[in-house]
């Protein structure tokens, strides 16, 4: 179902009918709500998945010999997320409760810690400068997901990123 929910929210957006989302899981709706009761339940599924996905690369990456193309390997896929997947979370409904607040930060924290991480390492292998921050790196990256008009935009301002942040070769 949550595959089916992506490909959905992706093609159709995340206001999508569940119904379409059922007919593409091969399931019925009775099943569908029996799992997801309500459109934010699925939402925070969906997101939750796609937030693990990207630390999952990150992670994997930790075993990248080159830390530098590591580092931004997933900055490129971090900048996708941003691009592609900021309709979801800005479509669970904000609760009395504090739960949308609380799920923002365990995402935000854990791709935070991901991208610390990968640039810990690329810092310690001296190829990324020691003065960089983590918050200022995702932050340019966020940036450019938001206002990149394109992958050929998105690649030249990543460059831009990388080339002002790698220590020059001696």
């Amino acid at each position: 179902m949550l595959a089916a929910a992506k490909e959905v929210f992706d093609e159709l957006g995340v206001s999508a009918p569940l119904d379409e989302i059922a007919r593409r899981a091969g399931v019925g709706n009775a099943t569908m709500y029996r799992h997801f009761p309500t459109r934010r339940e699925l939402v925070i599924a969906v997101y939750a998945d796609e937030v693990s996905t990207l630390c999952k690369l990150g992670q994997s990456l930790l075993a990248d010999s080159s830390p530098a193309d590591a580092l931004f390997r997933w900055l490129r896929a971090f900048i996708t997320h941003v691009a592609t997947k900021r309709e979801l979370p800005l479509a669970i409904p904000d609760d009395s409760a504090g739960q949308r607040s609380a799920l923002y930060r365990q995402w935000h924290d854990t791709m935070r810690a991901t991208a610390s991480g990968l640039l810990g390492r690329a810092q310690e292998a001296g190829v990324i400068r020691k003065d960089l921050d983590v918050a200022d790196l995702l932050a340019s990256a966020g940036g450019i997901g938001h206002a990149a008009a394109g992958d050929e935009q998105i690649e030249r301002l990543l460059a831009i990123v990388r080339d002002g942040v790698t220590v020059p070769a001696r």
